[in-house]
C-alpha cells in the first residue's frame, strides 16, 4: 500500500504541475513551442557528454592546489586567508564569478541580501569586500542565525518557499542592490525566492543564484525559460527594422549562467526598443 500511495501522490504532483504549466500559456501554440524544442535540449546535453578536451591542453594545477585567480580579488584573498573564526563554505570557481558583478558595488552605499548565512562568516566577507558604506541584511530558517544580530547584521528567520514571508519581508526592507540565494538549493526554493525577490531588486542591481547541481533540476530548466522569453522578438516593420520589448526584457539587461550559478542583472533604465541599424552603401555583389 505504501507504494501505491506514493505512486498516487506523485501523479498528484506531477498533474498539478502540468495544469499549472499549461495555464501559464495564453495560447496553445505556445505550449506547443515549448513542447518542440524539448528534443534541442536533449541533443545539447548529448553534445556536451560527448565533448573532449583539446589535445594537448592540460593543466598546469596540480590535483588538489588552491591556485589563486589570474586577476587580483579581494574577495579570494580574504577566504583564503581566513583561518580561524565563523566558517565560510564556497565553491572555488564562485569568487571570480562574485567579483566579476560584484566589484561595481565596491565601496559604496549599497544593500546586500544574502539568502542562507548558515555560520555567518559570508556575512563577514561581504562586509569586508563591499566595505564600510553597505548593509549587509541575512536570511535564514535557521533560528539560530538570529545570533547575528550582535555583529551589526539585520537577520530575518523564515522558509524561502514562504511567499507570505517574503511579502512581509519586503515591507519591512528596501529594494536590494546585490541579492544572493545560498539557501537551500531545491528547484521549488530558488523559483520562488527569484520571483518574489528579483522585483525587488534596483535598477542596475544584480540576483545571483549559486549551488544550482544536478543535470536536468527544475531550476535550470525554469531559467531556460527566462532566457526563452528574453530572446522574445516582437518585430514592427517600418523604415528600420524595430522590436517591441515585453516589460520582462526591458528591466532585465543579462541573464549569465555558470556552472552551478546564474546571475541576473537589472537595467538601469528600461529598453524602450530594440533597433536593427543600417551603416554602409554597398550591398552584396553581382556573380
Amino acid at each position: 500500500m505504501k507504494g501505491l500511495a506514493y505512486a498516487k501522490y506523485k501523479y498528484a504532483v506531477l498533474s498539478q504541475r502540468f495544469r499549472i504549466v499549461c495555464r501559464s500559456f495564453r495560447r496553445p501554440l505556445e505550449l506547443l513551442g515549448i513542447l518542440r524544442t524539448v528534443p534541442f535540449g536533449t541533443v545539447g546535453f548529448a553534445y556536451a557528454r560527448r565533448w573532449r578536451a583539446e589535445p594537448g591542453r592540460q593543466s598546469n594545477i596540480a590535483a588538489g592546489s588552491m591556485a589563486a585567480p589570474a586577476e587580483p580579488n579581494p574577495l579570494w584573498d580574504y577566504f583564503d586567508s581566513h583561518r580561524t573564526g565563523k566558517i565560510i563554505c564556497k565553491w572555488q570557481h564562485y569568487f571570480e564569478i562574485y567579483h566579476r558583478h560584484f566589484a561595481q558595488f565596491r565601496g559604496r552605499e549599497v544593500r546586500i541580501l544574502e539568502i542562507g548565512i548558515a555560520a555567518g562568516g559570508s556575512l563577514e566577507m561581504w562586509r569586508h569586500y563591499f566595505g564600510k558604506k553597505c548593509t549587509v541584511v541575512g536570511m535564514d530558517i535557521d533560528t539560530r542565525c538570529k545570533a547575528y544580530e550582535k555583529d551589526g547584521f539585520r537577520i530575518y528567520i523564515g522558509d524561502q518557499t514562504d511567499r507570505a514571508f517574503w511579502q512581509r519581508f519586503k515591507e519591512l526592507e528596501s529594494q536590494f542592490d546585490v541579492i544572493i540565494d545560498d539557501g537551500g538549493h531545491r528547484a521549488e526554493q530558488q523559483i520562488v525566492t527569484l520571483e518574489e525577490l528579483l522585483p525587488h531588486l534596483c535598477p542596475g542591481g544584480v540576483y545571483l543564484c549559486e549551488d544550482v547541481h544536478h543535470a536536468h533540476q527544475g531550476f535550470t530548466t525554469y531559467v531556460g525559460g527566462l532566457i526563452n522569453h528574453h530572446n522574445l522578438t516582437d518585430v514592427i516593420r517600418g523604415e528600420d527594422l524595430t522590436a517591441r520589448p515585453s516589460a520582462f526584457q526591458q528591466d532585465i539587461a543579462a541573464i549569465h549562467w555558470y556552472s552551478m550559478v546564474v546571475v541576473l542583472q537589472k537595467t538601469t533604465e528600461p529598453t524602450p526598443l530594440f533597433r536593427s541599424l543600417y551603416r554602409g552603401t554597398e550591398s552584396i555583389p553581382e556573380n
